[in-house]
């Protein structure tokens, strides 16, 4: 039993789940000093596992995805752990509170968390203030939403909602090496179906095409729909140089087969991060890998990702790039370095001498 699982998840556990996902985040903003000598201690550095996507080098394809750090604190931290890329938001033109508390639960049975955050984060005028401080040694993303203007709030039109999209994209790009645009946030109640609309959509891409962005930009978009959504996804993309790939989000629905027992969860707002999540992220993985422009776009996945195992099999399903969130909550930071190199390992008993070639390998 390992230091972190023996002591420290206990004493975390003992806490509220949201109380102790502040501690860990202010550890992290507290230890920036120690950045970069943790970075030599725990990193894993292998040729093998860097990959080149959407003209960004990443030194390995396991990134740290966004929901952990909503407002950029304690980045240098969290990419001295060893991963690839970090992810932060999502991000909001305001400032959000995001919903009422408490929004975070644990499901042990299952390894998995349960959350209805609602998007809170300090806005993006702070938030880019504050990156203008930072350097990374691995690529930064960005995610971008609709700002969480909570209950009672008046219906934006769809003239609104759009317009602010551009504009936290044009305020987040000279601070991003990639963004990601949270389009089916589960949490929020206009999060979720605006999108699932192809006009909405188009009408959005073509909005930020008038940017002339200097960096990539992937679609998070929901797992639901089918394959007839993703090839509107396709089409939407498709005239904009953009568009560099996809991500797919957590569904706003309780997935089946749960250990936990329904009275935990059932009245519990919010959408189940972790393992439960990834049978519905796989299908998507796959039906756009076979679909989409394997040259142009690449996938992103998550869900449930906690071993070298997962990652690898996500990656031969299609996945250029994987994000990885609840394992750190389970596993502790040392899960990173694991993963890592285990998938090196496991690269090396496939023959695969470089981990860019595995993508896809079980599509044909």
């Amino acid at each position: 039993m390992g230091l972190y699982t023996g002591i420290a998840r206990p004493l975390l556990f003992w806490l509220e789940a949201e109380r102790a996902h502040r501690l860990a985040l202010a550890t992290a903003a507290a230890l920036a000093p120690l950045a970069g000598p943790l970075r030599h201690l725990v990193g894993v550095d292998d040729p093998r596992l860097a990959m080149d996507v959407a003209g960004l080098h990443f030194p390995n394809p396991l990134g740290l995805a966004a929901g952990f750090d909503k407002s950029g604190t304690g980045i240098a931290v969290l990419s001295a752990l060893g991963f690839g890329a970090i992810e932060i938001g999502s991000v909001s033109v305001d400032p959000s509170r995001g919903n009422p508390q408490p929004r975070l639960f644990r499901l042990p049975d299952d390894r998995a968390i349960l959350v209805h955050y609602g998007l809170p984060n300090d806005g993006i005028p702070a938030i880019a203030a504050r990156l203008q401080q930072t350097r990374l040694p691995v690529p930064l993303g960005i995610n971008i939403v609709k700002t969480n203007r909570g209950r009672g709030t008046p219906p934006e039109t769809a003239e609104q909602i759009i317009a602010e999209y551009t504009e936290g994209v044009r305020l987040m790009a000279p601070c991003a090496d990639y963004l990601m645009l949270n389009l089916s946030c589960p949490n929020t109640e206009d999060g979720r179906d605006f999108f699932a609309e192809a006009g909405n959509l188009r009408t959005c891409l073509s909005a930020l095409a008038d940017l002339a962005l200097p960096c990539p930009v992937f679609l998070k978009v929901s797992p639901l729909g089918g394959i007839a959504t993703i090839e509107r996804l396709l089409e939407a993309a498709e005239p904009h140089d953009f568009v560099s790939g996809f991500m797919f989000n957590l569904p706003p629905v309780k997935p089946e087969g749960l250990t936990t027992p329904p009275a935990v969860w059932r009245d519990r707002p919010g959408a189940v991060a972790g393992p439960p999540a990834a049978a519905l992220a796989e299908t998507c993985i796959r039906e756009t890998y076979r679909r989409m422009n394997r040259q142009r776009y690449a996938i992103v996945g998550a869900g449930g990702i906690g071993s070298a195992a997962d990652a690898y099999a996500k990656i031969r399903m299609g996945c250029s790039l994987v994000q990885m969130l609840t394992a750190l909550v389970y596993e502790g930071p040392l899960v990173v370095r694991r993963i890592l190199t285990g998938l090196a390992l496991l690269l090396e008993r496939d023959g695969f001498a470089h981990v860019a070639d595995a993508v896809g390998a079980d599509c044909g």
